[in-house]
């Protein structure tokens, strides 16, 4: 036996089961890890190991169901949802709390898998993909989706406590800080407004943060993730789907290839139009707050989408177009402008320019003016 053939005897056959799982959009692949871990998933009838490999022929059942493998089932949809407070990230809850999942379209095909999570009482920007493997790489450390958040701090901030959260902090698991952190102008004595900016989803790490210099976090919303921002078209509670150059420009944003959106019949669009209209109903007890949002943090997302075009929620990365678009006159309410925002990225580290879209040299959002 040749060492060629040794080679191609002791190569790997098939793919890793949570592989195979989170590309079918049962899940990301952390929660098939635990699902395995859990005794939950069997191929061919029996109990999965963690990095187990299975061939195309395979039998694989979650919870005692029979899932069907066929490639052309493989769906990536993206939903940008404004979540209120008092919503769990779970798709049940033992204490009967509002989830996340109760206001979203179920999905022809997969599920929706939730891109990261926000605690019960943050607020702001949360997305939902339908492609397990695209949860996965934009929650993966590795492809740096920071993540940008509206922050109102009680208590005396000074310099000193701004300096320790960007040089970083010891928290119980582990250091942590903010790349960027920018004042707001609104807010005054003890409460003021600050966008700050982190590159991990660490549990309640903004909070964290801020409590490690002793101070208390009253509000806290996500305006952006990644390239994603939350415009101030998209009210509380509210949900929209993404259309195929936006979904096409985040999946290339961690390296995967294009995939087209599957078509839809009418009658299935005009569902999904009443869908979005009855979730557009406000949110009990986030009215009088909406409307505050906007002399405060909530206009941070309109302050940003705007300024490019009229409801756009995907931006150019750091160094594309910032500074080109021409300055704002500003009341004093106005929200920060581009230069006041907390950057993108550390400041340490350079951007490479990337290949601008066909266009008008900017990313492509919903109602994009013309």
């Amino acid at each position: 036996m040749t060492e060629v053939d040794i080679h191609e005897e002791h190569r790997p056959v098939g793919e890793k089961l949570q592989k195979v799982l989170a590309r079918m959009g049962v899940g990301s692949r952390r929660d098939v890890e635990d699902w395995i871990t859990q005794g939950r998933v069997k191929v061919n009838g029996v109990q999965a190991t963690l990095g187990q490999r299975i061939g195309a022929t395979d039998a694989i059942a979650l919870d005692g169901r029979l899932l069907r493998r066929e490639e052309d089932e493989v769906v990536r949809r993206v939903l940008i949802y404004n979540k209120p407070e008092g919503e769990v990230c779970t798709r049940s809850d033992p204490e009967g709390r509002p989830t996340v999942f109760d206001r979203l379209p179920r999905p022809k095909s997969g599920r929706w898998i939730n891109i990261g999570r926000l605690d019960i009482n943050t607020t702001g920007l949360l997305l939902f993909t339908t492609d397990g493997e695209l949860a996965n790489r934009l929650m993966h450390p590795s492809y740096e989706m920071d993540r940008e958040y509206a922050v109102r701090v009680r208590g005396e901030v000074t310099e000193e406590m701004l300096e320790n959260l960007k040089n970083g902090v010891m928290l119980e698991d582990g250091p942590a800080r903010f790349t960027d952190i920018k004042e707001a102008p609104q807010g005054d004595g003890f409460n003021r407004w600050f966008h700050c900016v982190v590159m991990e989803g660490r549990n309640r790490e903004v909070r964290r943060l801020w409590e490690s210099q002793g101070l208390v976090v009253s509000r806290l919303k996500r305006v952006r993730f990644g390239p994603v921002f939350l415009t101030a078209d998209l009210s509380v509670g509210r949900w929209r789907e993404m259309e195929q150059g936006e979904v096409d420009i985040l999946a290339g944003e961690v390296g995967l290839k294009p995939m087209a959106l599957p078509g839809m019949k009418g009658k299935t669009r005009e569902k999904l139009d009443r869908l979005q209209r009855k979730s557009a109903k406000p949110v009990p007890g986030e009215r009088s707050r909406s409307s505050r949002d906007e002399r405060g943090e909530g206009r941070s997302g309109r302050g940003e989408g705007r300024g490019r075009d009229q409801g756009s929620v995907i931006a150019e990365r750091p160094g594309d177009v910032r500074g080109k678009r021409p300055a704002k006159p500003r009341d004093e309410r106005a929200t920060p402008n581009l230069s006041e925002r907390p950057s993108r990225k550390p400041a340490a580290q350079p951007t490479k320019r990337r290949p601008q879209p066909a266009g008008e040299g900017q990313r492509p959002g919903f109602r994009r003016g013309k």
